[in-house]
Parts: C-alpha cells; sequence; structure tokens
C-alpha cells in the first residue's frame, strides 16, 4: 500500500519513520521508505517488514542430510583439533606423565587411593587421605565429567598426532553433509559411547585417555554414510580393517572404548541418514540422537551405581 504524501508539504514520508522525506521506495511493498531503513535486494532495496517476511518464507537450503550448509565446513572439526592440543598442552606443562592434572581429566571406573612409592590401594576414601595417601577419582565415586573430559585428553604426543589427522581427514567430510550441529552431536555422543564402553567393559581401576572413541565413531559415521549414498567405501573400510587390527595387536589400546565408540557413531549415523525426508526429518533425527543419548547415560549411571 502506498504512503500517501503529508498535507503540510506533499511529499512522502517514511513509513516507519514519518517526519523523514523519502523518494526511495520498497520494491516489495512500493511503500516509501529512509536511508535508515532500506535493505539491500536482488533488485533495488527492501523495507525491513518485507526482508524479514521474505526469510520466515524462503525455504532455507540444507545438505544432504537436514543441516545448514556452510563455506567453512571444517570450523567444529578445527576447533575440537584446537581443544585436544590445548589439553594436551596443559597435562605437558603441569608434568606431563605425573601431572596431577591427568587424575582429575581421564576416565578412571573407580576411586582410587595413590601412596607415593607404593602404589596404588582399594580401600576408602577417609582412610587414604587419613593415611597420607592422595585420591584419585573415578566415575564411581562422583567424578562423572570424565566421561567427556577423557575424549580430550592424550599423554602420548602420537597418540594424540594418530587421532588428530584422523579427525582432520574424516571431521571435514562429515560436517559438509550433515551440518556443524548434527556432526558435533555425533561427535560428543561417540566420544561418550566409548566412555560407557570401558565402564562396563574395562578394568575397574585402569584409567583411559584419548579422542579414540570418537574418532571410531566417526569412521563408522562415514562408513554408513558413505552405503546410504551408493559411494565406493571399500578404502574406508579397508582402514577401519587396519585399525581393527592395531586395536587388538598393540599395547596399551583400550578396544572397549573404540567398540564403543563405532557402536555409539553408527547409531547415531543410522538415525541421521535414514530419517524420512519432510518437515519432520529434523524431529525425526534430534529423537534418535535422544535416545542414544538416554541409552549412553543409563547405561553410565547404572554401571557407576553398580561400583559405588
Amino acid at each position: 500500500m502506498t504512503q500517501p504524501p503529508t498535507p503540510e508539504t506533499g511529499v512522502p514520508t517514511c513509513y516507519r519513520h514519518p517526519g523523514r522525506e523519502s523518494y526511495i521506495r520498497c520494491q516489495r511493498c512500493d511503500r516509501p521508505i529512509c536511508p535508515d531503513c532500506m535493505r539491500d535486494a536482488a533488485v533495488g532495496f527492501q523495507c525491513p517488514d518485507c526482508v524479514a517476511e521474505g526469510a520466515r518464507t524462503t525455504r532455507q537450503a540444507r545438505t544432504t542430510y537436514g543441516g545448514r550448509p556452510t563455506t567453512r565446513p571444517g570450523v567444529v572439526s578445527l576447533t575440537l583439533i584446537g581443544l585436544n592440543v590445548a589439553v594436551f598442552a596443559l597435562v605437558v606443562l603441569s608434568g606431563y606423565r605425573d601431572s596431577r592434572l591427568l587424575d582429575w581429566l581421564m576416565l578412571r571406573p573407580n576411586g582410587l587411593c595413590w601412596l607415593e612409592g607404593r602404589g596404588g590401594f582399594d580401600v576408602a576414601r577417609e582412610a587414604c587421605t587419613g593415611g597420607g595417601g592422595e585420591w584419585l577419582p573415578g566415575v564411581a565415586d562422583g567424578a562423572v565429567w570424565q566421561v567427556l573430559t577423557s575424549a580430550f585428553t592424550h599423554v602420548s604426543l602420537l597418540h594424540i598426532a594418530f587421532n588428530m589427522l584422523a579427525l582432520y581427514v574424516l571431521g571435514p567430510q562429515l560436517e559438509a553433509v550433515l551440518g556443524r550441529a548434527r556432526f558435533l552431536a555425533l561427535y560428543l555422543l561417540s566420544a561418550l559411547a566409548g566412555s560407557a564402553a570401558v565402564l562396563w567393559f574395562g578394568g575397574e581401576y585402569q584409567p583411559v585417555l584419548g579422542a579414540s572413541g570418537a574418532v571410531w565413531g566417526l569412521m563408522a559415521a562415514l562408513l554408513i554414510i558413505g552405503r546410504k549414498s551408493g559411494a565406493d567405501v571399500s578404502q574406508l573400510m579397508l582402514w577401519i580393517g587396519i585399525n581393527v587390527v592395531i586395536t587388538f595387536v598393540g599395547s596399551n589400546i583400550s578396544w572397549q572404548g573404540h567398540l564403543g565408540g563405532f557402536v555409539g557413531g553408527a547409531l547415531v549415523a543410522l538415525a541421521f541418514a535414514y530419517a524420512p525426508r519432510g518437515r519432520h526429518r529434523t524431529a525425526y533425527q534430534l529423537g534418535g540422537a535422544g535416545v542414544v543419548l538416554v541409552l549412553v547415560a543409563a547405561a553410565i549411571t547404572l554401571r557407576a551405581l553398580a561400583l559405588s
């Protein structure tokens, strides 16, 4: 609707600022707009109301599996790499393998009493501190943060280098097809699933650390998405096979964390990749990821209660 000229001057004024004369009109609604209300459009200018309405009614571009596309698909991956490297630097600066920070960040299913020069003992916390020992916290006695912080903690240069290289290779590919939010959910849920498997199938006092569980979740997700899209996944399967061999042949490698991360990542990827298309696809994907989160949280809680 056209804004009438003011009775005093006969000059049209901005519909949002009646005191300002205007000779520019919105290309969509034809109302006069002042320079403060002009918004660049494909042709000419539009008013703020028409721009907002266009944003509401225009269908936004989406990635293959419903995420928002980005011109920089590796941002989340690089951020995760940065967090891992930062934690590794803190560990090195605070004592490296003797760092007390490790005792708080790495995953230990149950707490343990540590006596300098004598090793670890399974005694009550009160007896430990009363006898001059140092209590190393575990998930069962309240250090629940370890199920996540352990996935960002490394103590071996080779370990962090391998994991970060895998994240650098796999991450941007999955970000491109899933979008940032879905990729981050995949990564974190895979890490938590790996921790849950360690709690159930690992040693009660055996500490575990590293991003391997999350990386194995990414491998599982890329395999499922590749199969779904009809891509050639033979090289990926070969890489997974080599890592399986390394997992069971190498020393000090948590097969429990690898297996848990792989299963968790596979379940999340199935929810993302096979959710029915349509306006409710995001709801199905959120529901599937939510089910995985509930299952993992229940597994962690039940095991912690059993150990405590």
